[in-house]
């Protein structure tokens, strides 16, 4: 026995969301079902009404690549997505590259993300007449699949503050006081002259540069279907015509010797660097050098290189992740509140920080802005590896008896093992230089966690971690 679904336009994802769900619940195969039935005299019957006893579960990624292929133009694409998950309930693997499947689908996907990104990118609204105290817009769109559903909330986020709407051949958007609704498509409205557009039009004109035209990458990041609803686009005819001609011009303007101090930002500020022994010999040199690091990415918006700080002869090392906001602005390491605790029950362990050796294993501050604030983001494997030729020579130098890890970051740094913090803690590991390890927690998790109980425990554990430190670094005579 064969069925019909007839899935709407608007909120097609759900719909099949719940038709696939009914389907193989009965475990109708995907042969039986007819994804764009429309009815009809001798159409085949609607899917059983109440759900089936079987349960199917499917991973989070195929959700997530169902959520982009649904909006495909392909008719089909609920077929192909059931057959997938009908697959995968049986313990198959269909949505890898090398499945034809599986390519299909992400190749739909990846289409679909490119048409919602070019939607953001080339709707152009033209102010209406409105009835209430909101202003009122329209914009007209040709998009290749049925993206206006998803590509609307993107609007909806950013123009909070006006009524507006998006016609497209298929469906229709309207965002009216702060509300998303759909109707059906129609043809394309006749929107009123915006005098903006010609202001943008001279401004594109403007900016436009004649040495740098790349046809092919100009229509790929532009394709010519959408020039017809841009009004920028009208001007590049003209503006190609007589693009060799301004390159003439422009090239008989131009200074024949370049005006003194000319040289690139890069060239100067490398050549006012302090110039640095390739493998430095002492704690200053390294340091010296540190300050000039540009192994990685983290140093452009970082305020400085923060080295380590104590005794160069300590037995004892202790490594944190990496320089935090207040960190970054001192130039020295563990200041801000995270430090500020670590101190504090390292002078109740009986560790005084000047007879010690404080670093981190990445130093520069690894952050995301957010207005005036400054996030803290953890570094990843590669800017860990990058800056462990730093505390490589750190290691090196001081020679400890002792090293205390604090935080995952740390242990990977030391030992090269990113395996699970909690049953490594307050054991001892042998690090890549060859000498002991002790991984413990960060002070920054004592911080975060809210739980009173767990917040203490794992204050006692480090506190214990501090204390053994101690003792492995001065061992007791004979």
């Amino acid at each position: 026995m064969s069925y019909a679904v007839a899935l709407p336009d608007h909120g097609a994802h759900e719909a099949w969301r719940e038709a696939a769900r009914r389907a193989i619940s009965h475990r109708i195969t995907p042969d039986l079902i007819d994804w764009n039935g429309s009815g009809g005299l001798f159409a085949a019957p609607p899917l059983p009404g109440a759900p089936g006893p079987h349960q199917a579960l499917v991973p989070p990624a195929f959700l997530k690549l169902a959520g982009s292929v649904i909006w495909h133009s392909d008719p089909a694409r609920f077929g192909l997505l059931y057959r997938a998950l009908w697959r995968l309930d049986a313990g198959e693997s269909p949505l890898s590259q090398a499945d034809p499947l599986g390519r299909r689908l992400n190749l739909m996907a990846k289409s679909v993300g490119r048409d919602i990104h070019k939607m953001h990118a080339f709707v152009r609204f033209r102010e209406v007449p409105g009835d209430g105290p909101r202003r009122c817009f329209a914009a007209w769109f040709e998009p290749e699949h049925n993206t206006l559903e998803p590509g609307s909330r993107f609007f909806a986020k950013r123009f909070t503050d006006m009524d507006w709407t998006i016609a497209t051949p298929r469906l229709t958007a309207h965002f009216t006081g702060g509300a998303v609704g759909f109707s059906p498509g129609a043809a394309k409205p006749d929107l009123p002259e915006d005098a903006s557009e010609t202001l943008w039009a001279t401004y594109f004109a403007n900016i436009f540069n004649p040495a740098r035209i790349k046809l092919t990458a100009m229509r790929s990041e532009m394709p010519k279907k959408y020039w017809k609803n841009l009004p920028e686009t009208r001007l590049i005819p003209d503006m190609l015509k007589d693009a060799e001609a301004r390159v003439l011009r422009m090239r008989e303007a131009g200074a024949s010797d370049p005006r003194p101090g000319a040289a690139t930002v890069s060239t100067r500020w490398r050549s006012s660097l302090p110039q640095t022994p390739e493998l430095p010999d002492t704690l200053e040199e390294a340091r010296a050098a540190a300050m000039a690091c540009r192994r990685c990415a983290l140093c452009e918006a970082a305020t400085q290189t923060v080295w380590g700080e104590g005794n160069p002869g300590a037995a004892l090392m202790i490594v944190g992740e990496q320089p935090g906001d207040h960190e970054d602005l001192a130039g020295r390491p563990f200041t801000g509140p995270a430090g500020q605790l670590l101190r504090g029950m390292m002078e109740s362990a009986g560790i005084d920080p000047a007879q010690i050796w404080l670093t981190n294993a990445v130093k520069h501050f690894k952050f995301a802005p957010r207005g005036k604030r400054r996030l803290h983001q953890n570094p990843d494997a590669g800017e860990i590896r990058h800056c462990r030729w730093w505390l490589g020579l750190e290691l090196g130098l001081i020679r400890p008896r002792v090293t205390l890890a604090l935080g995952a970051s740390a242990a990977f740094a030391l030992t090269d093992s990113d395996a699970p913090l909690g049953p490594r803690r307050g054991r001892v590991e042998t690090g890549l230089h060859g000498g002991p390890v002790l991984v413990s927690w960060h002070p920054a998790r004592l911080l975060r966690l809210t739980d009173r109980g767990l917040r203490d425990q794992a204050q006692r554990e480090l506190a214990a971690d501090l204390a053994t430190a101690l003792a492995m670094g001065n061992p007791p005579p004979g």
